[in-house]
């Protein structure tokens, strides 16, 4: 305990003064010292430890040197993850911690994740996940603790209760006095205690592994603690009174754990002493090292953004095969995958005993079992953060969000979690998942089921994006996302489902990127994705009836970009280019392409999309605002000047 609060206070010390060796706000653990110190007496090293921004002594709990800890802190190249996480968001898997977090209470679905591979590796291990009371009223918190009730997964879920939800007193913002109330609702053992006493709270974690061990579900622990200094080491604290601070201070719970080993007599005052002076020793040389420690290569700035991805040349769309439709393309995708590597899950809303809303994982849960292919809880935060965690244990999951709209609710755990990992850790820890949902316009949908917001993942570092138009690609594209490390999000398209196409679904894996040439034509090249694609299509045969040659191109994948192919085809193409998309036009990707475009000194090009709109329910008034095929040949009639 004392030297964790030695570290916090070089962490101070290095973000003070003129020319601070931290830099940005550091959440500091002082007073809390004996939460993790007391749990990780009770762990076993098959554990997994999750954290909140307050979490250093966690990390050195779990096994993370110090000099790593504090050396990330100081953003230096020896840091844990090289000076690129900081203070709140460092990530160690290999010394079994998962990691921090900075997004208040997101890690509770993660840990859910890591309980769940846990459980179906049979590591015998269990999750430890910690949070602030504060916390508590985040929607991704209960979504965590429902998902993990439900199926009973080996979670210990830590509240570490110190009377601040950053800078407002907890019971101005908190409805019961005790948050281990609230876990009971979810059916799951739950008790407060005190987390001043390292002794209290050893006892208490080891039974609670005790009974998640057993198989009895997880255990909610709220430990009431002390929080001696502000929110974060800038923090003046004029919102604390001078008895509150008294009192927080009187509480300190190294003070009060001295004195008790003096008093029952378990140590004498010079062997502590002798303690804190080795420890003063071991913290001055700590100091020293972490100063003398290089900054990181500034040519190192841009590694580790994503995984690599092979070159893919472009290629006509498959043929042969024999009569499916999109839907069963992408159901026969899973099966393969599910039936060739152990580790996929399958798993969202419904996708289970139903196999879906739109039939894509029918029979898949009687195939491959409830462990393998099963339901969750209406909890968008829950599904995507047990994603997260499940692979960074190693499985592979697939998991369904219904409608893309769907994801804006949990949209933290694609942007502020899956995208970060594989960079922040310097591509030693990687999140190999697929997220499937479905977008777009179909007759009748309102305006929360018909959005088309690729543009959001395609501006997201980190992530890869695709968007199959045929039953081809619903099929491999699928199977290639599945293979891949890096996060992927492929969007389909409902109004597809049904179609029937010719297809061969007996292809091996791909690997992910490469756009599609569905057509050839010299005069200008029509480009779009997903669902401008028939579009695009009926226009180059209206344009064709007229005498203007137009190529067809399915960018397919937005990430990884098929730049340099895209630029080719166009310039093969009359060197004119018009992008279409269903989305609506500012802020879209097309407006992007044409820019890369034109920097590679192609001049004739445009853009159509849908109007800067909501999206009505009416058929009548949709046909009005999206793109079309004769829309799309005026434009084209325009831009070759044969209008």
């Amino acid at each position: 305990m004392s030297f964790i609060r030695g570290v916090e206070q070089l962490c101070m010390d290095f973000s003070q003064g003129a020319t601070p060796v931290a830099v940005g706000s550091i959440h500091l653990c002082a007073g809390q010292e004996a939460i993790p110190v007391g749990a990780a007496a009770a762990l076993m090293p098959e554990d997994r430890i999750s954290a909140t921004y307050r979490g250093h002594g966690w990390a050195i709990e779990s096994g993370v040197p110090a000099f790593e800890v504090l050396s990330e802190i100081a953003h230096k190249v020896t840091g844990v993850n090289g000076g690129r996480s900081g203070s709140a968001l460092m990530i160690a898997p290999q010394y079994r911690f998962i990691g921090e977090n900075s997004i208040v209470g997101a890690g509770y679905p993660i840990a859910a994740g890591v309980a769940m591979a846990q459980k179906l590796q049979e590591t015998g291990g269990i999750s430890v996940v910690s949070i602030g009371d504060g916390a508590m009223n985040q929607g991704a918190v209960h979504e965590g603790m429902v998902f993990a009730s439900l199926r009973k997964l080996p979670v210990l879920f830590i509240c570490e209760n110190n009377g601040w939800a950053e800078m407002t007193a907890s019971d101005v913002v908190s409805p019961v006095d005790r948050q281990a109330q609230r876990a009971r609702g979810y059916g799951m053992k739950s008790a407060t205690v005190n987390g001043n006493d390292p002794i209290a709270v050893r006892d208490s974690v080891a039974a609670a592994r005790a009974a998640i061990v057993a198989g009895e579900g997880p255990v909610f622990l709220e430990f009431t603690t002390t929080r001696l200094w502000g929110h974060y080491n800038k923090d003046l604290q004029h919102y604390r009174s001078k008895a509150e601070w008294d009192q927080a201070q009187a509480n300190d719970p190294i003070v009060s754990f001295r004195e008790r080993i003096l008093r029952e007599g378990l140590a004498d005052a010079d062997a502590l002493d002798r303690i804190d002076a080795d420890l003063k020793v071991e913290l001055e040389t700590l100091r020293d090292d972490v100063l003398a420690a290089p900054d990181p290569d500034p040519a190192t700035a841009r590694d580790h953004i994503i995984g690599d991805a092979p070159a893919v040349p472009a290629a006509a769309s498959p043929t042969g095969g024999s009569e499916t439709t999109y839907g069963k393309a992408v159901t026969e995708a899973l099966r393969a995958e599910l039936d060739a590597r152990p580790d996929v899950l399958v798993y969202g809303e419904d996708v289970g005993f139903g196999g879906g809303i739109f039939g894509c994982t029918r029979n898949l849960q009687k195939t491959f079992g409830e462990d393998r292919v099963f339901d969750t809880p209406i909890s968008e935060s829950a599904i995507l953060g047990s994603a997260l965690g499940a692979a960074m244990m190693g499985m592979r999951p697939v998991v369904e969000i219904m409608w893309a709209d769907f994801m804006l609710v949990a949209l933290d755990q694609i942007i502020n979690q899956m995208a970060n990992l594989r960079y922040l850790t310097r591509g030693t820890c990687t999140a190999p998942l697929v997220v499937r949902m479905q977008h777009g316009v179909t007759p009748g949908s309102c305006a929360q089921h018909s959005q088309s917001l690729e543009a959001i993942l395609f501006h997201t570092p980190g992530l890869r994006v695709g968007l199959p138009s045929t039953a081809q690609d619903a099929h491999d594209m699928l199977r290639a996302a599945i293979a891949c490390d890096d996060p992927t999000i492929i969007i389909e398209s409902r109004a597809f489902y049904q179609r029937k196409e010719i297809a061969d679904l007996t292809d091996d894996v791909q690997p992910i990127g490469g756009l599609r040439s569905r057509r050839a034509g010299k005069d200008i090249a029509l480009v779009s994705w997903s669902t401008g694609m028939p579009v695009i299509t009926e226009a180059a045969e209206l344009l064709a009836a007229e005498g203007i040659d137009a190529a067809v191109i399915d960018l397919r994948w937005l990430s990884p970009l098929p730049e340099e192919e895209l630029i080719a085809q166009i310039k093969a193409s009359g060197n004119a280019a018009l992008v279409v998309h269903e989305a609506n036009l500012t802020g879209g990707v097309g407006g992007e392409l044409l820019c890369r475009v034109r920097e590679a000194g192609i001049e004739n090009v445009a853009r159509l999309a849908t109007p800067d709109m909501r999206m009505p329910a009416s058929p009548v008034l949709q046909r009005e605002v999206l793109p079309n095929a004769q829309d799309v040949a005026a434009k084209v009639r325009a831009q070759l000047g044969k209008g």
